[in-house]
C-alpha cells in the first residue's frame, strides 16, 4: 500500500495530536514522529506550528471561511435567511471541531501571546470570521435584503459567538448534548434576522 504524501501525513498527525493533547502540548518534534517523518520535513511544508494549526483549520475541519468569502463575494443569491442558516451550521461545526484543539492555548498566557503574534503575522485569527461574516452582512445590505439601521458587526459577533458558545456551553447540563446543529442553526438564524431583516 502506497504511503500518502508527507504533507498530508502531517496535516493527518497535526490534526490528531492537537485534538487528542491540545494546541499546547502538540509539540513539532511528537507531530513529525506521528507523521513519520523528520522535524525538517515538517519545517519545509509549514514555517512554524502557527501555521500548520491555520492549515489544520482549515483543511480538516468544516469550511467555514470559504462560504463566509463566497458570500461576500456573491451577495443576492439565494435568501438570506437560507445563507445565514448555512452558516450557523458550518460555525456550529467548526467551533465544535476547533475548540477542543486551541482551548490549551488559554490554560498557558506566554503561549497564548505568541500564538496571537504568530496569527496576527500571517493575518490570521479568530476575528477573521467575524469580519468576513460583517462584510457579507453589509453586502446583503447594500441590496437592501438587510436593514439599512442593523448593525451589521453586531450581527455576525452575535451569530458567531452564539455558535462558539454551543461548542462548550452544554458539556455540564444534565444531557452533557449540545443542541442538534440543525435545529440550532434554523433557531439561531430566525431570532437574528427579527431584529436585523427589512
Amino acid at each position: 500500500m502506497q504511503q500518502k504524501p508527507a504533507r498530508v501525513r502531517i496535516l493527518d498527525a497535526a490534526h490528531e495530536l492537537m485534538l487528542t493533547v491540545g494546541l499546547a502540548r502538540a509539540t513539532t518534534k511528537e507531530i513529525a514522529k506521528a507523521a513519520d517523518c523528520s522535524e525538517a520535513a515538517l519545517y519545509k511544508y509549514f514555517a512554524s506550528k502557527e501555521e500548520l494549526f491555520i492549515r489544520v483549520l482549515r483543511e480538516r475541519l468544516p469550511r467555514l471561511t470559504p462560504l463566509l468569502r463566497s458570500l461576500a463575494a456573491e451577495p443576492g443569491g439565494n435568501a438570506v435567511e437560507e445563507n445565514l442558516t448555512e452558516i450557523a451550521r458550518q460555525a456550529a461545526l467548526f467551533y465544535e471541531q476547533s475548540f477542543p484543539i486551541a482551548a490549551s492555548l488559554y490554560a498557558e498566557t506566554q503561549l497564548k501571546r505568541r500564538h496571537d503574534e504568530a496569527m496576527r503575522q500571517i493575518g490570521s485569527g479568530p476575528h477573521m470570521p467575524i469580519e468576513e461574516l460583517d462584510a457579507y452582512l453589509r453586502a446583503e445590505q447594500a441590496l437592501g435584503r438587510i436593514s439599512a439601521h442593523a448593525d451589521t458587526f453586531a450581527a455576525a459577533s452575535l451569530l458567531l459567538g452564539a455558535c462558539a458558545q454551543r461548542a462548550f456551553a452544554y458539556d455540564a447540563t444534565h444531557t452533557g448534548e449540545r443542541p442538534p446543529v440543525d435545529d440550532f442553526a434554523r433557531r439561531l438564524t430566525t431570532t437574528l434576522l427579527a431584529g436585523i431583516a427589512v
